[in-house]
């Protein structure tokens, strides 16, 4: 019968605590990835009111090798390239969609993958579609890369590793060793993916990401995406020239996909400047990381020195019981389950945002505890 394996798949998901439903959004936002809150800020509502007001139209029309190379997407890859230090930048609509480009299209046959266990789900699919092997290495453990492609080499391998991480995790709120994997990179002739997904705009050098030192080198490329501190929607790649152009010719999820809503690059563009001119919007949410995790230790959320914080429960069912109660307090706190994290660490993930103050986190430690 049509829909059988669906509805028992289903039903064996609502049996081990790991069934989904949408929830409207409710409640104090700990929730969301908008951390500089930026994501109703009127400058945005008012580049894009600008934009509409100049001519730029709602939606892009087409593929960007087809009509859908808008000026204003052309701008504002300029305009990144210039801000990250980079040859070059491609937007993408979405950072699923750019993580899926860069592992399927970068790496070649002969090449080699190593990625940190904990990478994100959208790094995965990317390489499923790779013409090239993909080896996993101990979390943030700089020197299990090295040693995966040392043992790769002495194999045989000949082309080239591409080391793919995050800079801060979305789940753990840790941080990967960049220094240390560039060192890898360097010494295996390899290229280092990073997806900035989580510090852009929030750390590093005026919010360039936490590998802003590594800018410019032709051994790096990184994802910053536009949805999370900036407020807005889409992702930016940067990186030499020549993978931007490679992207473009050989990049399935880019050649194949409708181009971004010109509006939503107008948008980006502002937040960009935002995030550039006013330091002191990462200052206030630093302050408040600081003043959260005084707070929260104590009712047991893991102090990470990022705007990640996450109160490991373990079991699933345990979990959303749990994120239920929070809820109903007015917290809009979500239960993290597998497989988006690792079987038996089911958590509360607590995300900071210049949408709460002092006086929310103080409640929320109430709740928790």
């Amino acid at each position: 019968m049509n829909g059988e394996f669906h509805r028992g798949d289903l039903a064996r998901l609502r049996e081990a605590g790991r069934y989904r439903t949408l929830a409207p959004r409710a409640g104090v936002d700990f929730a969301s990835n908008d951390y500089l809150g930026l994501a109703n800020d009127p400058r945005l509502r008012e580049a894009v009111a600008g934009a509409l007001a100049r001519g730029v139209a709602v939606g892009s029309g087409g593929s960007r090798l087809l009509r859908g190379n808008d000026p204003e997407i052309v701008a504002l890859e300029a305009e990144a390239a210039a801000m990250f230090g980079s040859e070059a930048a491609l937007y993408f609509a979405t950072g699923f969609a750019a993580n899926v480009a860069l592992l399927a299209a970068l790496p070649q046959p002969g090449d080699l993958i190593v990625h940190d266990a904990l990478v994100h789900a959208s790094a995965h699919d990317g390489m499923k579609l790779a013409r090239s092997p993909a080896v996993a290495f101990a979390h943030n453990d700089a020197q299990a890369a090295d040693d995966a492609i040392a043992a790769w080499r002495v194999a045989g391998g000949k082309g080239t590793p591409w080391i793919a991480v995050e800079s801060l995790y979305s789940m753990d709120g840790d941080r990967a060793p960049i220094a240390e994997l560039a060192a890898v990179a360097d010494r295996h002739d390899a290229m280092l993916l990073v997806d900035e997904a989580h510090a852009t705009g929030v750390w590093g050098a005026a919010g360039r990401g936490l590998a802003a030192s590594l800018e410019g080198r032709p051994n790096v490329v990184t994802l910053h995406t536009c949805g999370k501190a900036l407020g807005c929607e889409g992702a930016l790649v940067c990186g030499p020239q020549v993978f931007i152009d490679f992207l473009v010719n050989r990049a399935r999820p880019f050649i194949f996909s409708t181009a971004p809503s010109p509006l939503m690059a107008a948008a980006v563009r502002a937040a960009l400047r935002i995030v550039a001119e006013e330091p002191q919007r990462r200052e206030a949410l630093h302050w408040l990381i600081a003043h959260a995790e005084r707070r929260l230790a104590p009712v047991g959320v893991t102090p990470t020195g990022s705007q990640v914080l996450p109160l490991i429960v373990g079991g699933d069912t345990e979990t959303m019981v749990r994120a239920a109660a929070v809820q109903a307090k007015g917290f809009d706190v979500r239960g993290i389950r597998p497989p988006t994290v690792p079987p038996g660490t089911a958590r509360l993930r607590i995300s900071l945002t210049l949408n709460v103050g002092e006086a929310e986190i103080d409640a929320l430690a109430e709740t928790l505890a």
